[in-house]
């Protein structure tokens, strides 16, 4: 297995346009790393740390986590690609409620095009939105802002931040287009794995004191994230086969059709969208507990902090409805049916129409319920190895359930946690994962198309669109 890895290594670089394709895509990058260590300027860095150690927790630290750590320095590439994403993630339920883009969407590569332009306007006007308001609360923390005008301060700030989410989003392209993998999913991937070398030195400074409870909480940790990481590749692999049969036609002279192959129907069609906007959506009570001044208020917020009953209740509700509502936005059974029926296609033993509709619905039904559980689990299980689960919130039986847990040392962490932060929590492996098996598939498919063996001599490697 080795030596055929290694051979389809040397394959990738022993073609012209693969090589010159990934050396584009890794100059792109580190365009991108260096664009991320240049600063806004008007901000004391001092200052900003300062800050930050008060509200990684928030809202905030989610869009940190998809700006590969800009948000944190406000570099000009802080908004990340964020936007982008809100922009096209907008235009498609667009599509879904105004008949007049989706018939401009239908309209084949034309109308793919003049969709991608407008989701490019939506992006600066989302970037310029955010921005204001990103540079009216910078402004707004004492001794943060220096050697600026506050009015200067915001316009810059605006046009800086705007600027280099419109670079990015060029950049991206730029690597779709002429590199490999998807731009846009690459440079999250990038900044987030850049951050490895920190966590393991983190992880190091906690264990080289030998100290027996830290150590067996950083292996019940490594243990974890190699568990998780076995799931998210299981499960991102799996899909259902709905067979197809073509009936046979005469087109002009010639007979055609008569063939089988098969649909294949993803366990997680979503992806980890539901995670991002079920995440970004209960932080949201967090970010405002924590500028609030009234003691009510952050009381009653508190319940929707990480580990709480209440939180981890609404999240996994929350992630279930968006993966139901982004899978039926994404895959229409009855545009596939359709689809099928004018081409001659049709499921053995299902009639065309209604029918196969209603059966391709009952199948995506029971996929989309394991998958939403699938991504409730992935993104919970690091919330609860670092905090735990607060039962004693819980009303009635919290306390008793309090004791028992506590009175237990193997159960003990499941309340309390292990106190130290788990890197790469399950959003950050969804997306580390499954971009990278995106990109693998799309080498793999380019030595296969120029008659290479690929990186594996049995089947394929099947990434999130494979």
């Amino acid at each position: 297995m080795l030596d055929q890895f290694i051979s389809s290594v040397k394959n990738v670089f022993a073609i012209p346009d693969l090589r010159k394709r990934i050396f584009f895509t890794l100059l792109m990058l580190v365009v991108y790393r260096i664009g991320s260590h240049i600063r806004t300027p008007g901000i004391d860095p001092y200052q900003l740390e300062k800050l930050w150690g008060t509200i990684a927790g928030s809202l905030v630290g989610v869009v940190d986590l998809f700006t590969g750590g800009n948000f944190r320095l406000v570099s000009i590439f802080a908004l990340g690609i964020t936007p982008y994403i809100t922009s096209s993630i907008i235009f498609q339920l667009l599509t879904v409620v105004f008949p007049s883009l989706k018939k401009i969407q239908e309209e084949g590569e034309t109308g793919r095009q003049k969709i991608n332009q407008y989701t490019r306007y939506g992006t600066v006007l989302l970037s310029l939105v955010q921005s204001f308001f990103i540079s009216m609360w910078l402004k707004s923390q004492p001794g943060l802002v220096v050697g600026l005008n506050p009015i200067l301060f915001v316009v810059l700030t605006m046009l800086t931040l705007t600027t280099g989410t419109a670079f990015i989003m060029w950049l991206g392209e730029q690597i779709t287009e002429r590199g490999i993998g998807n731009g846009i999913s690459l440079m999250i991937f990038a900044g987030i794995v850049l951050g490895l070398p920190n966590a393991i030195y983190q992880i190091w400074e906690r264990i080289k004191d030998l100290d027996p409870t830290t150590t067996l909480g950083v292996l019940v940790m490594l243990i974890a994230m190699l568990g998780i990481t076995m799931a998210i590749v299981f499960v991102e692999r799996a899909h259902r086969r709905i067979s197809i049969n073509y009936a046979k036609r005469m087109v002009g002279r010639k007979l055609m059709g008569g063939q089988t192959t098969y649909m294949p129907l993803r366990v997680n069609m979503a992806g980890v969208i539901p995670v991002i906007f079920a995440s970004s959506i209960l932080t949201f009570p967090q970010t405002i507990a924590q500028f609030s001044g009234s003691e009510a208020v952050k009381s009653f917020l508190g319940n929707f902090g990480g580990g709480h009953p209440l939180y981890i209740l609404l999240f996994a509700v929350a992630n279930i409805f968006f993966t139901f509502f982004y899978v039926s936005i994404i895959f229409n059974t009855d545009e596939i049916a359709e689809n099928l029926r004018k081409h001659g296609g049709y499921v053995p033993g299902i009639r065309p129409g209604k029918r196969t509709a209603d059966y391709l619905n009952t199948i995506l039904t029971r996929l989309t319920v394991v998958g939403a559980i699938y991504l409730t689990v992935i993104a919970i299980i690091p919330q609860i190895l670092l905090s735990g689960i607060q039962v004693d919130k819980i009303p009635g039986i919290g306390s008793w359930l309090y004791q028992v847990f506590t009175s237990n040392p193997i159960t003990n962490w499941l309340v309390k946690g292990f106190g130290f932060q788990f890197y790469f929590g399950g959003t950050s492996l969804l997306i580390v994962i499954g971009v990278a098996m995106d990109t693998l598939n799309q080498i793999e498919s380019q030595l296969i198309m120029r008659h290479y063996d690929g990186f594996l001599r049995k089947g394929r490697i099947r990434g999130r669109r494979g």
